[in-house]
């Protein structure tokens, strides 16, 4: 298990993955299971910054708000 604050790099095994709709110089959220019920993100301009870690609920429940333009004002 892993905290919140976490050293990125720190994480063993993970294999971030980033939106393909990231911008033009790659900068994104990148996001890595981690656990069976974790999941780290991290800033891909600092990889080797901290981490979030959320659970699974979480996460589904996060995705689920994004899906359903919850957030949309955040970009807007």
């Amino acid at each position: 298990m892993y905290g919140n604050g976490t050293r990125a790099s720190s994480i063993g095994g993970a294999a971030w993955t980033k939106a393909r709709a990231s911008d033009a110089t790659n900068n994104c959220v990148e996001i890595a299971r981690v656990a069976n019920d974790e999941v780290a993100l991290r800033n891909s301009r600092f990889p080797d910054g901290p981490a979030l870690v959320f659970t699974r609920s979480e996460m589904i429940a996060f995705i689920a708000g994004a899906r359903a333009g919850e957030f949309d004002s955040m970009t807007g």
